[in-house]
């Protein structure tokens, strides 16, 4: 059980195969979400390589991510997958809410824990 970054809201997250491939599954409310697990080694060497604060951002699929986020690298053509992390089309997004506090739980991480506009960085 984890909390969003401002802990205003409890989920779910833990690790499974699906078709194959090792997943992260977040479970929000009736809501499930899935991301590439390779997710969690992606982020931290792109911030770790950044080598300071990152605003994470966060915004549902159909929304445009701001840049320089960690939602927008989530989705980016330019990270490691070429594209989105998030694996269940229509509910991709939220990168950049649901996997920082997973990386500050596993120690790969520290996160901001502000009402809004919260930041990570590598530790």
């Amino acid at each position: 059980m984890l909390k969003t970054p401002p802990g205003s809201s409890e989920y779910k997250m833990y690790r499974d195969q699906k078709d194959g491939k090792d997943v992260i599954v977040c479970v929000v409310g009736s809501t499930t979400l899935l991301y590439d697990a390779r997710c969690l080694d992606d982020l931290h060497a792109m911030l770790t390589a950044h080598g300071d604060w990152m605003d994470m951002g966060g915004c549902d699929e159909q929304k445009e991510a701001k840049e320089g986020t960690v939602e927008a690298w989530g989705r980016s053509d330019t990270n490691p997958v070429g594209g989105w992390y998030g694996l269940k089309k229509g509910l991709r997004g939220r990168f950049g809410v649901y996997i920082p506090p997973l990386m500050e739980e596993l120690g790969l991480a520290e996160i901001t824990h502000d009402a809004r506009n919260n930041r990570m960085k590598a530790i």
